[in-house]
C-alpha cells in the first residue's frame, strides 16, 4: 500500500511489497461491518442478561479455520473477510499459523502483533506456549501487511534474534532456517467496527511433497479443526480435481455431515474446459452425497496480475461480480444460486453461521437448551417430511405439462444423442457391439485343403490365422482343433462336379459358391438378433429410468403410467422398424456382390497361395524337403542340379523346381474356397457397420423422432379439454394435500417460535 513506510520481501521468496497487496482501505469490511455487529451485540447483551440471572456459561468465542490445499486462494479469502491484508509471494504464501483475535472497542482501530512459540530454537515442545509481542502497537492499516511479512520470518529463523526482523532495511528477511513451523503470528484487533470472533489462517496441506513438512502441516490444521467451535471454511481450488485435494478428506474426517464446514470454490476462471457442471452441482447442493451438508460459495479473488497492479478492494469486488454475471456457466444460474457466488455473499452467510454458532454454544446449556433443541429437531423433521413430498400442483396444469414432457423429451435426446459419461448409453453398448462383431468374424468358413480324415486318422489341420490377416484381425481365435465344422477340399469338389449341367468342360456352376456363402450368411441371424435384443434392453431399461426421473411423483393422476404406456408404444414402433431392416439386411447378402473388386481379388489371391501350401504339403514331403536347409536337403539338391546339367539344363534355380510338382486334381476346389474365403472378409466387414447402424439410426436415435408429438397426441391434452385433462393428470392424491398443508402450517409455527426465542436469547 501506498502509505505504509514498512517494506521488505518475504523471507526465502520473491519479494513481494506492501504496494502489491490489496487496499482495504480504512473502512469496515466484511464480518467487521456494523450490520453484523448489532445483531451480535444483542445476542451477548441477552447472553449477559443470562448470567446476571445466575446462569453461568462458558463462552466459546468461535474461531473460523481457513482450511485448503497449498496456493489453494485461502489467504485472499481472509483478507476478504478481516479487513486486513496478509502478504503475498510466489509459490506458498502461508508457512505457519498466522491466528487474527478481532474483538468490539470503543477505542480507536488499533492491531497488535506477537509471537506464540510452542516450540524452541530445536524444535522440542515446549511446556507452556510463549507469547512475544512483536513491534509496537500498529494504528494505520497499511503498516500490517509488512508487519506480518516480518513475523513470519521471525517464526521461521527462531535461531536469530527478533530486534533483527524489526529493523527497516534487515537481511534477516532473506533468510529461511524452516520450510514450516508450528509456531504462529498472533494479530489482535479492536476496534469500534471490528467484530467479536477469531480466525486462523493455516498453511496450505502439501500433497506429496517433503514427509516432515506434510505431517507437520496436517497435524496443525487438526488441532484446530477438531473442535467442535470451529467452523471450517473448506476451500477448494477448482482448477484440480476435488478428489485430489486433501483438505477435502481431512474436513470430512472431523466434520462428517459437514454442519460446520463451508466450502469455498476458488479460481473459478481456472476450471478445465468441459469440467463446469460438477462444480456447478456443488453450488446448487446436488452433488456427490460425499459433500454431505457442506454448503457451497464460490469467490473469484484478484490474481497476481491484479496484486501487481495494486488493485483496490473495491474494484476487486467489482472485478468479482462483472465475472460471475458475465461468464457461463456461473451467469446462468437461477437467482438462489447466484446468491453463492461471491465475497460479499459469502461474508454475508458466514456471518449468519457465526452469529448460530455462538448462539448454541452459549445457550445450550441453558434451562432454555431443551425447549430450542427441541424446536430446532422438530423443524429439521418437518423440512424433511416437506422434502419427501412431491411439488404441489401447479395453478397453470397445461404449462406445468408443457414443461414437463418438454424436459422429458429433452433428456431423452441427450440419452441416445450420446454423452462423454463412462456409464452413458452409447458406452455400456459397446461390448454388445464387439461382441457382434466377433460372432460375426467366427462364422468365417472353415476351408481346409487337405482330404477328409479316415476313422480315427488325425491329420495335421491348421489352427493358426493366416499372417496376412493378423493386422487386421488381432483378436482372431484360432479354429476348434473338431471338424464338424470343417469343409474338406474333398467335399467342395464334390458338391462342384455334381453341380455341373450343361457347362464347358473346367467351368463350374456359380451355384456352388453362392452355397457356401449363403450357409455362411445364415449364421448371422442369430448374432444380429443377440445385438438387436441387447439393444433394445439397454434402452428399454434406460428409458424407465428417465421416465422415473421425471414422472415418478405423478402416479396418482395416472401420468407416469399413460407415459410408460405411450412411451413403449412408440418404442414398438422403432424397434419393428429395425428388425425390418436388419432382415432386409440379411435378405441382400443372400445374393452375393460386391463393387470392391480390387479389396476381394487381393484376399482371393492370398487365400488361394495359402491354400495350395497347404495342399501341397499334405499331399508329399517335397515342398518340405525343399524348404528344407539341412546338409541332406542341400546335397539332394546339388544331386537334382547335376542331373538337371548333363541334360544341357543349366542355372537352375531352387524356387523353380515346385513347378515339377505334378498338377493338382483338386486345383478346382481350392479356387472355389479361395474365392468364398475372400468374399467372407468383404461381407462380414460391411455386415458388422451396417447392422450396429441400423440399429443406431431406426431404434436408438429413431426414437426421439416424433416422441413428443406421440405424448402429446397420446395424452389427448390439446383442445378445449385440454386443460381439465393435464389438471386431472397431475393431480395428487387428497392425504398428500392435507399432509402438506399440515407441515408447512407447522414449520411456520416452528419458525415463529425459534425467532422469539433468538430475540430472548440471541
Amino acid at each position: 500500500m501506498a502509505g505504509s513506510s514498512e517494506s521488505a520481501s518475504v523471507c526465502g521468496d520473491t519479494t513481494a511489497t506492501s504496494e502489491s497487496s490489496v487496499d482495504y482501505g480504512e473502512g469496515p469490511v466484511g464480518l467487521s461491518d456494523p450490520q453484523f455487529v448489532s445483531q451480535k451485540r444483542e445476542m451477548l447483551d441477552a447472553v449477559n442478561r443470562l448470567r446476571a440471572g445466575g446462569a453461568h456459561l462458558d463462552l466459546d468465542i468461535p474461531v473460523i479455520v481457513v482450511l485448503g490445499s497449498q496456493s489453494a486462494g485461502k489467504s485472499s479469502l481472509i483478507e476478504a473477510i478481516s479487513g486486513i491484508t496478509l502478504p503475498r509471494s510466489s509459490g506458498t504464501c502461508t508457512r505457519c499459523p498466522t491466528e487474527c483475535q478481532l474483538s468490539h472497542s470503543s477505542e480507536p482501530w488499533r492491531c497488535v502483533v506477537s509471537l506464540r512459540n510452542v516450540t524452541d530454537e530445536n524444535g522440542v515442545v515446549l511446556a507452556q506456549p510463549r507469547r512475544v509481542e512483536f513491534g509496537e502497537p500498529i494504528f494505520a492499516k497499511p503498516l500490517v501487511t509488512d508487519r506480518i511479512r516480518r513475523a513470519q520470518c521471525a517464526i521461521l529463523n527462531p535461531n536469530t534474534p527478533i530486534d533483527h526482523f524489526l529493523q527497516p532495511s534487515s537481511e534477516a528477511l532473506k533468510q529461511r532456517e524452516l520450510s514450516f513451523s508450528s509456531n504462529s503470528v498472533c494479530i489482535e484487533i479492536s476496534g469500534k467496527d471490528v467484530d467479536d470472533l477469531s480466525f486462523v489462517d493455516l498453511p496450505g496441506l502439501i500433497p506429496g511433497g517433503d514427509p516432515h513438512d506434510s505431517a507437520l502441516v496436517q497435524q496443525l490444521a487438526e488441532t484446530y479443526i477438531r473442535k467442535e467451535s470451529c467452523i471450517i471454511l473448506l476451500t477448494i481450488a477448482c482448477e484440480t480435481d476435488l478428489e485430489n485435494q486433501s483438505a477435502h478428506r481431512l474436513a470430512a474426517r472431523f466434520d462428517p455431515h459437514g454442519s460446520r464446514t463451508i466450502g469455498v470454490l476458488t479460481k473459478p476462471d481456472r476450471i478445465p474446459a468441459g469440467d463446469e457442471d460438477s462444480w456447478i452441482r456443488m453450488i446448487q447442493g446436488d452433488g456427490d452425497s460425499k459433500e454431505g451438508g457442506i454448503e457451497f460459495f464460490s469467490v473469484k479473488n484478484p490474481d497476481s496480475q491484479d496484486i501487481n497492479n495494486g488493485i483496490t478492494y473495491e474494484q476487486a469486488r467489482e472485478k468479482e461480480a462483472h465475472f460471475f454475471s458475465t461468464k457461463a456457466p456461473w451467469s446462468g444460474l437461477e437467482w438462489l444460486y447466484q446468491r453463492r457466488l461471491g465475497t460479499d455473499n459469502l461474508t454475508r452467510r458466514l456471518g449468519q453461521v457465526l452469529s448460530n454458532l455462538i448462539a448454541k454454544r452459549q445457550i445450550f446449556t441453558t434451562l432454555d437448551s431443551a425447549l430450542e433443541e427441541e424446536v430446532d429437531r422438530l423443524l429439521e423433521q418437518a423440512s424433511h417430511d416437506l422434502s419427501r413430498l412431491p411439488s404441489p400442483p401447479s395453478s397453470e396444469p397445461v404449462g406445468e405439462m408443457l414443461r414437463l414432457i418438454g424436459a422429458f423429451v429433452r433428456s431423452v435426446e441427450r440419452l441416445v444423442d450420446g454423452t462423454p459419461d463412462e456409464d452413458g448409453l452409447i458406452q455400456a453398448l459397446r461390448g454388445t457391439r464387439i461382441e457382434f462383431k466377433r460372432a460375426i468374424r467366427q462364422t468365417a468358413p472353415d476351408f481346409r485343403p487337405i482330404e477328409r480324415p479316415r476313422g480315427c486318422e488325425s491329420p495335421e489341420i491348421p489352427t493358426t490365422q493366416p499372417s496376412f490377416l493378423s493386422n487386421e484381425e488381432e483378436d482372431w481365435e484360432s479354429q476348434p482343433g473338431d471338424s464338424s465344422r470343417a469343409i474338406f477340399v474333398g467335399d467342395v469338389m464334390k458338391k462342384a462336379n455334381s453341380a455341373v449341367t450343361r457347362e464347358l468342360p473346367n467351368n463350374i456352376p456359380f451355384i456352388v459358391k453362392k452355397h457356401y456363402v449363403c450357409a455362411v450368411v445364415k449364421r448371422w441371424d442369430s448374432p444380429s438378433k443377440q445385438l438387436f435384443d441387447s439393444t433394445r434392453k439397454e434402452l428399454n431399461k434406460r428409458i424407465k429410468l428417465v421416465i422415473e426421473d421425471h414422472f415418478a411423483n405423478y402416479t396418482y393422476g395416472h401420468l407416469k403410467q399413460r407415459v410408460i404406456h405411450i412411451v413403449q408404444n412408440h418404442m414398438q414402433k422403432c424397434a419393428d422398424a429395425a428388425e425390418q431392416h436388419i432382415s432386409s439386411l440379411l435378405e441382400e447378402e443372400q445374393e452375393p456382390f460386391t463393387m470392391n473388386e480390387h479389396y476381394f481379388m487381393e484376399y482371393r489371391s492370398k487365400f488361394l497361395g495359402y491354400y495350395k501350401g497347404i495342399r501341397q504339403k499334405s499331399r508329399s514331403n517335397f515342398i518340405v524337403n525343399l524348404e528344407s536347409d539341412s546338409e541332406w536337403a542341400r546335397n539332394s539338391f546339388n544331386k537334382v542340379v547335376s542331373g538337371l546339367a548333363e541334360l544341357d539344363l543349366h542355372s537352375v534355380d531352387r524356387s523353380v523346381l515346385p513347378r515339377l510338382f505334378p498338377p493338382d486334381p483338386m486345383e478346382t476346389a481350392i479356387e472355389i474356397m479361395a474365392e468364398v474365403r475372400a468374399y467372407f472378409q468383404v461381407a462380414y466387414k460391411r455386415f458388422v457397420d451396417h447392422v450396429p447402424m441400423s440399429i443406431d439410426r431406426t431404434l436408438l436415435r429413431g426414437i426421439k423422432i416424433g416422441l413428443e408429438a406421440a405424448i402429446f397426441n397420446g395424452l389427448a391434452i390439446s383442445g378445449p379439454e385440454g386443460y381439465g385433462r393435464c389438471k386431472s393428470l397431475l393431480n395428487e392424491p387428497e392425504d398428500i394435500a392435507e399432509r402438506r398443508t399440515e407441515l408447512q402450517k407447522r414449520r411456520e409455527r416452528l419458525w415463529k417460535a425459534k425467532e422469539e426465542l433468538l430475540q430472548a436469547f440471541g
